[in-house]
């Protein structure tokens, strides 16, 4: 039987997913040669060597189930889990980013805790960026209106225990401990295959960006329960095939017109989200200012972005 199929969506990443796939190897060494953890590469037609590294790697790993997918086009991170979706045959899957490095005890630490919680849709580790932080977006809460002004308006880390001010972070809880959270991130994140076929796995409306939210908010609508589990963790270099993100600007290889791109991606997944969630939940006037906001805040990030 296949315990978890590890599903990673790649785009211009060729040496990190390698380096992703064979820390897998390299930690579990018994379930990848069994084939108790499959793994599948859906790659969103990699302007590099991605699809032709990963063949040659298959030949001399002992990775008994590694699915290699050349998709042909860039579908997007939504549509490249749903396409490798179609394949993966595991009970648990795990979304895995490609710029992410395993540890030992990770994954079948998790697959316990989800065997014993039969309420839980979905968890996640604790996810470390190569500062010696964690990654926010692993333990959050929803953009709220409320949600998004306070962060991005740089309330919530003047205010960053506040359970008022620092609604998205929801900097007032322990990190060490486990607890149920609203959101975690798509970098990382381990489904019942259950959960994820109730709410018909990743909305395509989302191009890159947002998904992880979406995910999560429709998980908790069919009344799944989201944790966050620190006992076990991953290493996550963050933003890698989007170049967008400060602690990846070294290794990225995204040129200027991807970052561009990728900022315009990230400012449509909250209008969608928004329109999607919120928008009936609010009045127009909120939502004018909303839209309006997001429209600042696109045009403001783009003069952010230089030629490498």
């Amino acid at each position: 039987m296949i315990e978890v199929s590890i599903i990673i969506v790649s785009y211009g990443t060729a040496k990190l997913t390698q380096e992703a796939v064979a820390s897998i190897e390299a930690c579990y060494p018994k379930e990848v040669e069994s084939g108790t953890y499959e793994i599948v590469v859906s790659d969103n037609n990699s302007p590099d060597d991605t699809v032709a590294l990963l063949k040659e790697y298959k030949k001399n790993s002992s990775i008994k189930l590694l699915i290699i997918l050349d998709n042909k086009k860039n579908l997007g991170f939504a549509k490249g889990n749903n396409v490798a979706l179609k394949k993966a045959k595991g009970k648990y899957l795990l979304f895995l980013n490609p710029d992410t490095l395993m540890r030992p005890k990770t994954i079948p630490t998790l697959i316990t805790f989800m065997d014993q919680h039969p309420e839980a849709g979905a968890v996640t580790c604790q996810v470390d960026i190569p500062s010696g932080t964690i990654d926010e977006a692993s333990h959050r809460g929803f953009p709220t209106p409320w949600n998004a002004f306070t962060h991005f308006s740089g309330l919530e880390k003047v205010f960053s225990h506040s359970r008022v001010f620092a609604g998205y972070t929801r900097g007032w809880e322990n990190l060490k401990k486990i607890h149920q959270v609203p959101a975690i991130v798509g970098a990382f994140m381990l489904v019942r295959r259950e959960a994820g076929e109730q709410i018909g796995w990743w909305d395509e409306d989302y191009f890159f960006y947002g998904e992880d939210l979406d995910f999560c908010y429709t998980l908790g609508e069919k009344g799944w329960k989201i944790y966050y589990n620190p006992t076990v963790s991953i290493l996550h270099y963050g933003g890698v095939s989007s170049g967008i993100k400060k602690q990846s600007q070294g290794i990225t290889t995204a040129n200027v017109e991807r970052k561009k791109l990728m900022q315009r991606y990230r400012f449509d997944a909250m209008r969608i989200f928004y329109k999607k969630h919120y928008m009936q939940k609010y009045p127009k006037l909120v939502t004018w200012f909303v839209m309006k906001g997001i429209e600042y805040l696109y045009k403001k990030n783009l003069p952010k972005i230089s030629p490498q």
